[in-house]
């Protein structure tokens, strides 16, 4: 149609530079490109240039059109046309404002070669789909590119990743699980770095895994839905926020920084992902005065070699200055944006919350360390932090204005759409979507991500830290569904398995776990359906209420009420208070909230410092840093694992709240009160892994104590000796002895060893679905957390088994080896047990407990006899020989959170006491069995002494079945001397109060969050109940009592007024009457009320009912 794309006087031998190579490439390996495109790169590129991408696209096309082999594709004639008409368009420029329609080169819908169509965006080399994907491809330009719509978000995921990890030379780590059990500190991994968080804040340990990575690349998951980052409240409101996302990112420790960061990132953008120059962005840090620091012209003067200066653009501290938190790295950081229109000048929309010109990228440039008084110090080694959002890179890719629009989220969306039927997705937003319909799909198919994904790595809905904000999520995502979608019961939670297939193919560990996490979800799906009834009903009486004060907007603390409380978000009480007329006290809220969080913390502060006496210290990058400047060598901690020691060492370093000093002399601050020491090498093991640290002394030759060690901690290879200021002086260079309190030690070890031979015992009873999911072992107790979805816990005769099985391990006097070796090794041996997402060094400490020795194990990895002993990675002390425990004892099994339950145990001297005790409780039974006066003083004394003692759990769990029984009996007794309208004998109420608080204490430590006693024979009275919720630590609990005689229900009900806002007592008792048909009432704290001729099915039906009520 047009000869003058093919004439031949374009074969002259012009040079191109690097972006034109990228868009040549582009042409030679795909017919279908937009001509529009095309027309814009020539004519910014110039006549020279211009002519230099033809020329140089047709000698790339001869090059491989030699090199492919006869069955390829003819394509490469139509890409040379293609080419050749951009440039033809230089000569001619009022081409370049024809439109699109006018351009567009059609292709065949039947596969004909013969013309080429045009589109958008980068292009993907033709050929088998997946031919990327092979072993080890090259990545270049060519290699790399993909059709607009043809990218898929794996496709995305992977050039990513080969691009630094096969052309840049970084490291692949993989992604840490989303739920960082190992970091208390922080909720959820929110961004890439937080696994290389030791790294940056110097406190890498010597065998770690991440010794020696230099350069890193991954995806990592990632979950902002609480702390400082909080995506929660804006998804489903716009099309790009998420609470779980992606992170693409690559890091340099210490190794390359801004350079090399800015121009791969343009490399990756623009050669890569093929992505148009003329719409990209960057911003750089325009300086803060208050901090004293200038603007980062050395970033603005990098990116300008890429970009016009118009494109970029300074910004302050809160979009260009990126910091770990209130303490520690940070530094100015680089963002880079993408306008999805192009044709125009965007500048005025970066940062401004435009939904087509959107940050994709942040380099973060970490050279500052963030002290405690808020000023700034250089880090003594630079690093490089990138974050790319998957999602929103895979919509430019895609061509696509929203995230949601993707095949990252489309796949969801439809499987939602298949539930609550009705109109499919539109992508509305703002006033568009007035019904919020498409809003409650946004909101659903994000956190039905996010939840699947934090439940699959460890976390489950609960009543505190992260698994109170998965609740607040699942609660959220519920409730537009129920509301906005009439989505059937359960729906939630059907969504699980399309989550698993969408992302088992980045992260297989999701093969396997769809079943327990939709079990999870769909049981806390079903609590929440009731819950939301009664949170409407709040919210109308709360309205009612302020309508007739004449006030216009909802309390702070109200709506913190339904926050806490009701599990509502403050979303929903928002909009219910807009559709009201009212407006919400957000301030109001935050200060509630602020409040809570504050003592929260300062009970955590005081808990803290009365265990340790002294105020913490820790060694942060600054202080690592300052001892590697000066030579002294990480400490020598080999003689942790060898016992009565006593070896001489030298203080390195003396360290307290005033920094390093050469003397203790020195800390004339009267706070100054704890000191930390690092000795050139020690015999103290420092607490790591669960264990405790060891305690001890560092002493003086002739055995005088200098410092007395309460504890040992170690950071980034120094291990931190610390205790309370010693009166006698001690100074850098001086010579000490560490004096290990071994007899100390002998009580932590066996715990230690047990631990794992309770996890071996659990498997064997439980079944391979049992999981660890944290462990503490002090020298009083050893406890366990592991994962069973059992709602009623661990069976008595299950636990009991598991007993047997420890202890039978002990009486064997099995030999306990432990041997490091590489990694991958020891991950082979069968019947090994690891914690899931722990990070775990290379080599590895292995240690069994059993005949077979590590050697062994490791020299036959496959035996199937390794799964009959206990075989885990450990880097704690423990015994030589099982029969070193003596004895053992489970004192406790209760459930923590849902799916997780806890064992508490004891071995040595402890177990004895504990199971001797149980002798003695179970002879006292046996006598009360065999008594036939049935003294109800001598069973009440019985009980109480079972909730104060320590005894094996499945034997307290049996004395009290049968303490129950002798209860019964002797009601059964009494009710036949007891005549018509008789009182409460004292001996009845009192033994009916100590019932009921046996039953109030088994309650709470379950965490029930109410008690309902029913007795079957004589209850207590009104002001028994009132003593008994005035009792400490039954302040906030819900008690319902009563007493079934003859048919006759007599209740009494306490409500504290902490919980009066799911109901009060009066609401209470009304619905545990209603089923039985009674009556009754009282105030918000306390009611009462009776019902006659209730039979036993009855009353059962009462107790759900007063169950129902406060459910959560």
């Amino acid at each position: 149609e047009h000869p003058v794309l093919v004439q031949p006087v374009l074969f002259q031998p012009l040079l191109t530079g690097t972006s034109v190579n990228c868009f040549a490439g582009r042409c030679v390996t795909q017919a279908t490109w937009e001509m529009e495109v095309a027309a814009r790169s020539v004519l910014r590129l110039g006549p020279a240039a211009g002519r230099g991408l033809g020329v140089r696209a047709l000698i790339l096309a001869r090059q491989d059109h030699e090199r492919s082999s006869a069955s390829q594709p003819p394509h490469l004639v139509w890409s040379t046309k293609a080419v050749c008409g951009a440039v033809a368009l230089q000569a001619l420029p009022r081409f370049a404002r024809v439109r699109r329609s006018r351009w567009r080169l059609r292709s065949s819908r039947s596969g004909s070669n013969t013309s080429a169509s045009v589109a958008s965006g980068p292009i993907r080399q033709s050929g088998p789909r997946g031919a990327r994907h092979s072993a080890a491809p090259a990545v270049t330009a060519i290699s790399s590119s993909a059709p607009p719509d043809k990218w898929t978000v794996n496709e995305v995921r992977k050039a990513y990743i080969d691009f630094f990890a096969q052309k840049k030379e970084h490291q692949y780590v993989p992604s840490s699980p989303v739920v960082p059990l190992s970091d208390p500190t922080l909720l959820f991994a929110n961004s890439g770095m937080n696994q290389f968080k030791s790294i940056f804040m110097g406190q890498l340990e010597p065998n770690s895994p991440l010794q020696g990575v230099s350069r890193a690349v991954n995806s990592q998951k990632c979950i902002r839905a609480g702390g400082k980052h909080n995506d929660l409240d804006d998804v489903g409101r716009d099309v790009y926020h998420h609470t779980f996302f992606e992170m693409l990112g690559n890091w340099s420790f210490g190794d390359y920084f801004k350079k090399e960061a800015i121009d791969w990132a343009w490399e990756l953008l623009t050669e890569v992902y093929c992505l148009d120059p003329a719409r990209i962005y960057a911003s750089y840090f325009g300086g803060d005065e208050q901090l004293g620091l200038p603007p980062d012209l050395e970033a603005k003067q990098l990116w300008e070699r890429h970009l016009p200066e118009s494109r970029v653009l300074p910004f302050g501290k809160a979009d260009n200055f990126w910091e770990m938190g209130a303490v520690g790295p940070c530094g100015p950081c680089s963002e880079l944006h993408y306008d999805r229109m192009g044709d125009r000048d965007a500048a005025a929309l970066v940062n401004a919350d435009d939904p087509d010109v959107i940050e994709i990228w942040n380099l973060v440039f970490m050279q500052f360390y963030r002290e405690t008084d808020g000023s700034l110090s250089p880090l003594p080694n630079r690093h490089i932090d990138t974050g790319m959002g998957l999602e929103r890179v895979v919509s430019v890719l895609q061509d696509k204005r929203s995230n949601y629009d993707t095949d990252v989220f489309e796949p969801l969306l439809t499987a939602l759409n298949e539930q609550v039927g009705g109109n499919p997705y539109q992508g509305r937003v703002g006033p568009e979507d007035s019904s919020l319909r498409d809003t409650a799909y946004r909101v659903i198919v994000d956190h039905a991500r996010t939840l699947t994904l934090a439940v699959a790595d460890g976390a489950v809905p609960s009543n505190e830290g992260r698994g109170y904000v998965l609740r607040r999520i699942l609660r959220r995502a519920v409730r537009y569904g129920r509301q906005k979608l009439d989505a059937p019961p359960g729906f939630f939670s059907r969504l699980v398995p399309k989550v698993v297939e969408c992302l088992s193919p980045a992260y297989p560990d999701l093969n396997g776990v769809g079943e327990r996490v939709q079990a999870i979800l769909s049981e806390e799906e079903v609590a929440f359906d009731r819950t939301v009834d009664r949170g409407m009903q709040f919210f109308e009486g709360l309205k009612k209420e302020l309508a007739e004060s004449g006030k216009a907007t909802v309390p702070g603390d109200q709506v913190f009420l339904l926050y806490d409380s009701l599990g509502f978000p403050v979303d929903l009480t928002e909009q219910m208070a807009e559709e009201a007329g009212l407006q919400v006290d957000i301030a109001g809220f935050e200060a509630a909230m602020e409040q809570q969080k504050e003592r929260s913390r300062e009970a955590q502060r005081e808990q803290q410092a009365l265990e340790q006496g002294m105020k913490p210290l820790q060694l942060v990058a600054e202080q690592t840093a300052w001892l590697s400047d000066r030579n002294i060598a990480v400490t020598d901690d080999a003689q942790k694992y060898d016992w009565d020691l006593r070896p001489q060492a030298e203080v390195k370093a003396i360290f307290s709240d005033q920094g390093f000093v050469q003397s203790t002399e020195e800390l004339v601050d009267a706070d100054a009160t704890s000191v930390g020491i690092i000795l050139d090498k020690t015999a103290f093991y420092a607490e790591a892994g669960g264990q405790t640290g060891d305690v001890g002394a560092l002493s003086l030759e002739t055995g005088e104590s200098l410092l007395a060690v309460k504890v040992v901690q170690v950071f980034g290879g120094y291990v931190l000796h610390s205790g309370l200021r010693p009166v006698q002086s001690l100074r850098v260079g001086d010579k000490v002895f560490c004096e290990v309190d071994y007899e100390h030690r002998r009580c932590v070890a066996p715990n230690h060893t047990m631990t794992h031979s309770l996890n071996w015992a659990l498997r064997e009873v439980l079944g391979d679905g049992i999981d660890q999911r944290g462990s503490l072992v002090t020298a009083e107790r050893l406890r366990f957390d592991f994962s069973y979805e059992a709602s009623s816990g661990v069976s008595k005769a299950d636990l009991q088994r598991v007993e047997d099985l420890v202890k039978e391990v002990i009486s064997q006097s099995l030999p306990v080896t432990f041997q490091e070796a590489p990694l991958a090794r020891a991950q082979a041996i069968r019947g090994l047990r690891a914690v899931a997402g722990e990070a775990y060094p290379d080599p590895v400490r292995v240690v069994t407990v059993g005949s077979g020795p590590v050697a062994d194990l490791l020299a036959s990895p496959e035996d199937a006899a390794w799964q009959q002993q206990s075989v885990e990675f450990c880097g704690g002390t423990h015994i030589s020989n099982t029969s070193e425990a003596k004895a053992f004892a489970i004192l406790e099994e209760r459930g923590i959170s849902k799916g997780v339950r806890r064992i508490t145990a004891v071995t040595g001297a402890a177990a004895e006491a504990a199971l001797e005790a149980g002798k003695q409780l179970e002879k006292q039974m046996t006598s009360l069995e065999t008594d036939t006066s049935q003294d109800e003083q001598a069973l009440l004394s019985l009980g109480q002494q079972l909730d104060e003692i320590d005894t094996s759990a499945t034997l307290k769990t049996d004395l009290r079945d049968r303490l129950g029984q002798l209860r019964k009996k002797l009601k059964k007794a009494q009710k036949k001397q007891k005549t018509k309208g008789g009182k409460i004998s004292k001996q009845e109420l009192e033994a009916a109060m100590s019932k009921v608080l046996e039953l109030a204490s088994a309650a709470k430590d379950a965490g029930e969050g109410v008690c309902i006693a029913v007795l079957e024979g004589p209850g207590i009275d009104g002001k028994s109940l009132r003593k008994l919720v005035e009792k400490p630590g039954f302040e906030d609990l819900p008690i319902l009592v009563a007493s079934y005689v003859d048919g006759a229900v007599d209740c009494q009900v306490a409500v504290p007024e902490s919980r009066q806002a799911n109901g009060d007592a009066g609401q209470w008792a009304k619905a545990f009457l209603a089923p039985i048909s009674g009556k009754g009432g009282g105030k918000g704290a306390f009611a009462q009320g009776k019902a006659k001729d209730v039979s036993k099915a009855a009353l059962d039906e009462a107790v759900k009912a007063a169950k129902d009520f406060f459910a959560n």
